[in-house]
């Protein structure tokens, strides 16, 4: 009957590290991948409306010979990849130091 403890000691041990390196190590979630695309999507989407907007405020106030929304939205989308990318490298696959 010891034994028997004994095993049921051991596997309730083996289990509860599991589920430590299970909780200090989580997988990667395919819901990241869903996440990543949205937030580089707003990075994105957002200064370059944001340009638009101001681009045609400033058409009626500081008139050009140049489209003041297309500069602004080429602009915002630069803006925005730049946020695009220094996100990208800051939650990258290689933060904890692993190529892949």
């Amino acid at each position: 009957m010891s034994t028997k403890k004994d095993r049921s000691t051991d596997e309730i041990r083996r289990s509860a590290e599991r589920m430590k390196r299970a909780r200090s190590e989580p997988g990667v979630s395919p819901l990241r991948g869903l996440g990543a695309f949205g937030i580089i999507g707003w990075s994105v989407a957002v200064p370059t409306v944001g340009g638009a907007f101001l681009g045609l405020w400033l058409n009626k106030v500081a008139p050009q010979n140049f489209s003041w929304p297309i500069a602004l939205i080429l602009g915002g989308v630069v803006v925005g990849g730049m946020i695009s990318w220094n996100w990208i490298g800051k939650e990258g696959p290689d933060q904890k130091g692993d190529k892949r």
